[in-house]
Parts: structure tokens; C-alpha cells; sequence
């Protein structure tokens, strides 16, 4: 099975990187697939890279269900 994770986008790099906060874990991911991203959007990670860009509301909901599964 494959998991996303939310995160909520802290810096962006200009080597194409986003430091990302997941429930006060922050990592690296690429941000390379995503256009317009700024500090504060909120998107779903997989595998080392930020691959969507999601609302506030997704993130709650996406965390909520991750905690209900767990």
C-alpha cells in the first residue's frame, strides 16, 4: 500500500527542495512537480516529493484519517 503524507510547506530552496513540517516532523522533499508553491500551502508527499497541492481542509481531513487508521 502506498501512503501520502499532508505537510505544510516551511521554506523553499532554489536548488527546486521544500522544507516541509508532517505533524512537527520536518524533512526535505522535492518540489520540483509543483508550480506556485509558497511558504504555508499545504500538500500531500509520497516518496520523497511533494506531489499535490491541497487545501487547509484536506490536510485536517488527511490527518484525521491517518490517525483513525493508526
Amino acid at each position: 500500500m502506498c501512503v501520502g503524507l499532508s505537510a505544510r510547506v516551511v521554506k523553499l530552496n532554489q536548488n527546486g527542495m521544500a522544507l516541509v513540517d508532517a505533524g512537527g516532523a520536518r524533512r526535505e522533499v522535492s518540489a520540483q512537480l509543483l508550480e506556485e508553491l509558497e511558504p504555508g500551502d499545504y500538500v500531500m508527499v509520497h516518496a520523497g516529493a511533494a506531489i499535490a497541492k491541497i487545501t487547509e481542509d484536506d490536510e485536517e481531513e488527511a490527518d484525521a484519517l491517518l490517525e483513525e487508521y493508526l
